[in-house]
């Protein structure tokens, strides 16, 4: 993408969107997370400049073309727009002297051409009868009605600006051959001198930014300079075009706030706005003068310190001196000899305005950023526009990235957080998963053969004592019981270190599930439970290791279980049902549920919150790893008090699983 008069900086672009919010033209895309400015649709205004604090916006700059020029040509003419007070407020009567130092031949001020059309505004006005004529001496102004509201280009008067006035006369009367460099504090007389109409009229433009710069580098400081008038022709009233109503006040065109045939408007969301109702037909004037900037002592390259008054005092400081030194007869006489200056030109229109959306397409961005009814629409302004509307319009245009949205990009953060952290517990899991298991097959060996020779000879002795007392047949049942629990141990950590294959076969999942509530409903503590089987499948055909899913099941059931012990409303209800990928079993309890601060622990190996002696730990972990060697999901709902569930689902197609 070529660079136009304004362009991004993109290390120093931080996504703050403020250029977006002051673009009234949409010419600024975030592309990558960069604001990148569109040449075609940029009116070059300027206003993003201001706008950003991180110097984020680089201005197409002539001045190495302008010093090139200074050392190739004897006579280069320097014209300086009449706002140059405002920006160097200490030092304006020193400027001559200081355009003189760098070069320059000639330093006039561009005021004489401001003069010049102020004659023509005046002539013109008379003969307005229709349609609203709008001025045409700020660039920005008619860049944006060329550009977005083509049906008003031929109500721009047809008169050339003060820059390209002053420079035709420079030419006229003092040989084409002159270079001509203005001077200012606008970023769109950059465009100004590239138009086909004015081409050629003016060589260069800098900004008040870049004569600054300029100084700079020749080591000149203007306050050190003399104090020399500038050179002839002198300007009169046109001094006080940088003000609001300066073209009428040099026309003498009444602007009387109770005169609704003239209407002055300054400052960007104005002009905006009293483009619009022209539009419209909402306007019944004959005459609008306007100026994007609030007076161009506002202009983006004004570069000062000072405040909107004080800029405006200084500028009238500066007019109401030079008056004084103006002869007036001079000034007349110059005008009069260049009564046959062209000071026409025409505009012709530049749309760039897209096509509008559909309103499905414009329903479609706002869901796909969260925005499914109208309670969802913050209207923030956080993505640069003013609503969520507006923006999900600029984004189906093409102009904007759903990731601008500040809502939207926190919740998909939010929904990536939720994410990443699930894999790492997942991970940290499947690590603790891997290390226990090889603990758990080193212990489990070295105990199961002395714990099977307790159990055979504890069985022995109670079996030869014939006439055995009841306290000690007691005990050796006790000896009995405990060993074959530690049995049981032993089995569930071989099977939780043996978790590295399956056996892969096709089977009725739905039958296993029904055995495993057959079992249960034969132990008195579980009769109590009122138990729900609901199938929404003629069959269930799973592929997988059917014992390993069998004690999957078992082991959850069973948690659903005991967790109701002390409930008042005892129901186990399970579902199994099917989507497009994988099948599903639902299993919910009206148990304890579980409490906030162990949900990250319920998949940890011999974590229990069972009584002692009822649970080693180990049931869910295992089940975890087996699900997980299927590739499957397993994770739970859970409310304190009032019942888990739990969702354990496998994949429909085998895929590539260990055999």
């Amino acid at each position: 993408m070529r660079d136009g008069i304004i362009s991004t900086i993109p290390d120093r672009c931080q996504r703050c969107y403020s250029c977006i919010r002051e673009c009234p033209a949409k010419a600024i895309k975030v592309v990558s997370g960069q604001a990148v400015v569109l040449e075609e649709r940029c009116i070059a205004c300027g206003h993003c400049v201001k706008v950003c604090s991180q110097d984020a916006k680089n201005i197409k700059s002539d001045l190495g073309f302008v010093i090139s020029l200074l050392s190739a040509q004897p006579d280069v003419y320097a014209i300086v727009a009449p706002s140059f007070a405002a920006s160097f407020p200490a030092d304006y009567r020193h400027i001559p002297a200081s355009l003189k130092k760098l070069g320059f031949s000639q330093v006039i001020e561009t005021a004489f051409g401001a003069d010049l059309i102020s004659t023509v505004y005046a002539q013109d006005f008379e003969k307005i009868n229709g349609k609203p004529v709008i001025s045409s001496s700020c660039p920005a102004v008619y860049n944006f009605i060329r550009k977005y509201h083509t049906e008003l280009v031929d109500n721009i008067a047809p008169i050339v600006s003060p820059m390209v006035a002053l420079g035709r006369y420079i030419k006229a009367n003092f040989g084409e051959d002159k270079k001509v460099v203005f001077i200012g504090p606008c970023i769109a007389k950059k465009s100004e001198i590239l138009d086909e109409e004015t081409g050629g009229v003016i060589d260069a433009v800098l900004t008040f930014t870049e004569l600054k710069d300029f100084f700079a580098i020749k080591e000149i400081i203007p306050g050190d300079e003399a104090i020399i008038p500038f050179d002839p022709p002198h300007a009169y009233m046109g001094k006080s075009y940088p003000l609001a109503g300066g073209l009428l006040k040099t026309a003498d065109i009444s602007d009387d706030i109770l005169q609704k045939q003239v209407i002055v408007v300054e400052g960007k969301s104005k002009v905006v706005e009293i483009v619009e109702e022209l539009a419209e037909n909402h306007i019944d004037a004959r005459f609008i003068d306007i100026l994007f900037c609030e007076g161009c002592i506002s202009g983006p390259a004004i570069d000062s310190h000072l405040n909107y008054y004080s800029r405006r005092q200084k500028v009238i400081e500066f007019v109401e001196e030079s008056l004084n030194r103006t002869d007036k007869a001079v000034w007349k006489s110059d005008l009069y000899n260049n009564r046959n200056l062209n000071l026409r030109r025409s505009f012709k229109a530049e749309n760039q305005r897209r096509p509008m959306p559909s309103e499905e397409e414009i329903k479609e961005i706002l869901r796909q950023i969260n925005k499914t009814n109208d309670k969802d629409e913050l209207n923030c302004g956080a993505c640069g526009y003013p609503t969520c509307r507006e923006f999900a319009i600029t984004v189906a245009k093409g102009l904007a990235e759903k990731e601008m949205c500040l809502p939207f990009l926190i919740d998909e953060l939010e929904n990536a957080y939720n994410s990443l952290r699930t894999t790492q517990e997942q991970l940290h899991s499947a690590e603790k998963l891997a290390s226990i298991g090889q603990l758990a097959a080193g212990v489990a060996h070295e105990i199961n053969n002395p714990l099977s020779t307790i159990m055979l000879y504890a069985s022995l002795v109670k079996d030869d004592i014939k006439e055995i007392k009841a306290e000690s047949s007691d005990d050796l049942s006790l000896i009995i019981n405990e060993a074959n629990r530690c049995k049981n141990i032993v089995s569930n950590l071989l099977n939780f270190a043996r978790q590295g294959k399956l056996n892969i076969d096709k089977f009725n999942l739905q039958n296993i599930i029904v055995d495993i509530i057959q079992k249960l409903n034969v132990r008195p503590e579980f009769k109590q439970i009122r138990k729900e089987f609901i199938v929404d499948l003629e069959d269930f055909i799973v592929s997988g290791d059917k014992e390993q899913l069998e004690q999957v099941f078992s082991n959850i059931i069973q948690n659903a279980c005991e967790s109701m012990e002390d409930s008042e409303v005892k129901k186990l209800a399970i579902k199994v049902y099917t989507n497009d990928t994988h099948w599903c079993v639902d299993i919910q309890d009206s148990g304890c549920g579980i409490e906030k601060g162990n949900e990250g622990k319920v998949f940890t190996p011999f974590f229990t919150t069972k009584k002692m002696g009822k649970g080693t730990g180990l049931g869910l972990a295992i089940a975890y790893g087996i699900i997980k060697m299927h590739k499957g999901e397993i994770y739970f709902r859970s409310n304190e008090g009032s019942g888990t569930l739990f969702t354990v689902k496998i994949p429909r197609t085998i895929g590539n699983f260990t055999a």
